[in-house]
C-alpha cells in the first residue's frame, strides 16, 4: 500500500467546536496567548497557565470528532497513513486514526514542570479534564503540567515529522494556515514525486508550492471530496 501523510492544523479541530490557537485579535479563549502559553507564563503565574489548560481540556473532552476526522481514519483501509497534527486535543485518536505524532502534545497527557520538560518522553495520562499544582506532582517533586509545546519551547518531534515526510506517496495538508514555525516548513520535506493535496477555505499558491493541489473547502467538505478521489482511483 501507499504511505499516506496527512498535516492536520486547527481548521480540523474547529469544525468539533474547538477554537482556533490565535484568532484576529490575538486571544484564545479570552486570554492573551502570552500568558498562557509560554515558559514564562507558568513561572509567573501557574495557577492561571493551569486553570486555562484545565478549561481548554474540559472543552476537548466534551467534543467529538467531526467527520473529516473519520474520513482519515476510514483511508487507513486503504493506505499506509500517518497523521501529523498540530493540535493539542486527541480527535484524530478518537476517530480511529491509528498513528498520530502530535507536534505540539497532547492536552489529554501532562509532564515534568522541572528544568527539562521540554525534551522529556515521560507522559502521565490525566483522568478526568483537571490537573492540581499541589496534588499533581511527578516523581522528582515537581508539578505536572500539561504536555503541550509552549511558544519559546522546542517541537522535538520535528526531526520524526520529516523522516515520515521524506517517505509519502501522498500528502494532505487540511485546516492549516501554514503561519507557525518551524512546523509549517514541513510541506517542503516531500519527495518530488509526492502528490500533495492542500485542503482550507483560504488555500493559495502563496502559501504552499505549485507541487500543490489546492482544494478552497472547509475540512469536511473537503476530505469528502479527496476521499472519493483517492478510494476511486486505487
Amino acid at each position: 500500500m501507499k504511505n499516506l501523510v496527512i498535516f492536520s492544523g486547527a481548521g480540523m479541530s474547529a469544525e468539533s467546536g474547538i477554537s482556533t490557537f490565535r484568532d484576529s485579535n490575538g486571544l484564545w479563549e479570552n486570554y492573551q496567548i502570552e500568558d498562557v502559553a509560554t515558559p514564562e507564563a507558568w513561572q509567573r503565574n501557574p495557577e492561571l497557565v493551569q486553570r486555562f489548560y484545565n478549561e481548554r481540556r474540559q472543552n476537548i473532552i466534551s467534543a467529538e470528532p467531526n467527520i473529516a476526522h473519520q474520513y482519515i481514519a476510514d483511508l487507513e483501509q486503504y493506505y499506509n497513513v500517518q497523521v501529523i497534527t498540530q493540535n493539542i486535543d486527541d480527535l484524530h485518536e478518537r476517530a480511529g486514526s491509528s498513528n498520530v505524532l502530535h507536534l505540539h502534545g497532547n492536552i489529554r497527557l501532562a509532564k515534568s514542570s522541572g528544568p527539562s520538560a521540554q525534551f522529556t518522553q515521560q507522559f502521565y495520562q490525566i483522568e478526568g479534564s483537571e490537573l492540581h499544582l499541589q496534588h499533581d506532582k511527578c516523581p522528582e517533586g515537581f508539578p505536572l503540567r500539561p504536555h503541550v509545546v509552549w511558544f519559546g519551547e522546542a517541537v522535538p518531534a520535528y526531526d520524526d515529522a520529516i523522516h515520515l515526510l521524506n517517505d509519502a506517496d501522498i500528502f494532505i495538508v487540511i485546516g492549516s494556515t501554514l503561519s507557525v514555525y518551524p512546523v509549517a516548513g514541513l510541506i517542503h520535506e516531500i519527495p518530488s514525486y509526492c502528490e500533495a493535496f492542500y485542503i482550507d477555505p483560504k488555500a493559495d499558491y502563496s502559501r504552499v508550492p505549485s507541487q500543490y493541489y489546492l482544494i478552497k473547502k472547509t475540512a469536511s467538505e473537503g476530505m469528502k471530496q479527496l476521499f472519493e478521489k483517492l478510494i476511486k482511483h486505487l
